[in-house]
C-alpha cells in the first residue's frame, strides 16, 4: 500500500485538470480565465512553484501574469501591484507567493486581495468561513486542499481517525487541521512548543508535515500503516546535483516508506495538487464573476 499515493499523485492532478481543459478549449466567447502571481524576492523553493504554476496555467489555457520583485520591495510596491489586479477585469485570481520577506506584514497584504480574486484562500474572511460549521468560504487554500484531495481519492478515510498536523502555519498547517476536523477527524496540531511530538505523532493515523524542516519526522514517529502527506519542501545542498542542491520533504522518506502505509514523495507529490487546485479555483472564480455555467 505503500505506493499508493505515491503513484496516484501525478494522475490525481491529471484528473482534477482535464475538466478545465475541456471546459476551455476551444475557450467560450470572451471567457479565457486570468491568473495573476506576484513573487517577492528570490526562495528557491516559491521560484519552482510559479515556474509550475505557468506552466500549468499554459497547459490548460488560462492566462496567467507574472510579477516578480527584490526581496527589498516594499509593502506599498506589493499592494499596488495588487490594486491593479483587483481593477482588472481580465483577472479572475490573484495569488501572492508566501512567504514574504520579514520586513512585510502578510495580513497588510493579503487583506488587499479582493475577496472574490483570493483563489489562494488566505484572505480573514475565507479563513474565518472555514473556520465556522456550517460556512463554506469563496476559497479553500490550495495546498490543503489538495492535501485532502490525496487522502479522498487515494481512499483513505478519514471520519473517526486520529489526524496530526506537524506545523501550524496560516498557509498550511491550521486550515488543514481545519478541513480534517470538517472531514471529523480527531486533530491533532503539533508544533515548535509541543512536548513529546514523536509520542503525539506516532498515534496519528494521518499525518501531514507541514513545518519546512528537512527530514524532520523519522521512521520511529510512525504508525504502521499510517497515510502520510509531506508537504515540506526544503532544499538541502547537493554537490552531485547540477543545481548544487536537492529537494526533500519534512518527512524521511527512506525511513517512513518502510512504515507507512501511504506517503507522497518530494518533489511531485503535493504540489502538483496544489496546483491543479489553484487552477480549479481560479476557473470558478471566472465562472463566478462571468456568470458562466
Amino acid at each position: 500500500m505503500a505506493s499508493s499515493i505515491l503513484s496516484d499523485c501525478s494522475s490525481c492532478a491529471t484528473s482534477r485538470l482535464l475538466p478545465l481543459r475541456r471546459a476551455l478549449h476551444p475557450p467560450p466567447p470572451r471567457f479565457r480565465p486570468g491568473l495573476a502571481v506576484i513573487l517577492v524576492g528570490s526562495r528557491k523553493d516559491s521560484q519552482t512553484y510559479v515556474r509550475n504554476k505557468k506552466k500549468a496555467c499554459d497547459a490548460v489555457g488560462i492566462k496567467s501574469y507574472e510579477v516578480n520583485l527584490p526581496e527589498d520591495a516594499s509593502e506599498y510596491e506589493v499592494i499596488k501591484h495588487i490594486a491593479t489586479f483587483n481593477d482588472d477585469p481580465s483577472v479572475h485570481g490573484i495569488l501572492v507567493q508566501l512567504p514574504l520577506p520579514r520586513h512585510m506584514n502578510d495580513e497588510n497584504i493579503l487583506n488587499a486581495v479582493s475577496i472574490e480574486k483570493d483563489v489562494d484562500g488566505f484572505h480573514p474572511v475565507n479563513i474565518g468561513r472555514l473556520a465556522m460549521q456550517g460556512r463554506d468560504p469563496f476559497f479553500v487554500p490550495c495546498t490543503p486542499k489538495g492535501c485532502m484531495e490525496l487522502l479522498h481519492r487515494s481512499g483513505v478515510e478519514i471520519k473517526g481517525k486520529r489526524a496530526v498536523v506537524i506545523g501550524r502555519s496560516n498557509i498550511v498547517g491550521t486550515p488543514a487541521a481545519l478541513l480534517l476536523q470538517k472531514a471529523n477527524a480527531t486533530v491533532s496540531i503539533v508544533h515548535s512548543k509541543t512536548k513529546n511530538p514523536e509520542e503525539i505523532t506516532r498515534q496519528a493515523d494521518i499525518i501531514i508535515a507541514a513545518v519546512g524542516v528537512a527530514n524532520l519526522v523519522r521512521g520511529s514517529w510512525i504508525k504502521p500503516g499510517a497515510a502520510i502527506i509531506d508537504v515540506g519542501i526544503n532544499p538541502v545542498d547537493d554537490p552531485a546535483s547540477p543545481r548544487g542542491y536537492r529537494l526533500v520533504g519534512d518527512v524521511c522518506f527512506e525511513e517512513a516508506s518502510k512504515v507507512a502505509g501511504a506517503i507522497t514523495p518530494v518533489p511531485g507529490g503535493v504540489g502538483p495538487m496544489t496546483i491543479a487546485m489553484l487552477l480549479s479555483n481560479t476557473l470558478d472564480s471566472a465562472k463566478r464573476i462571468h456568470k458562466f455555467k
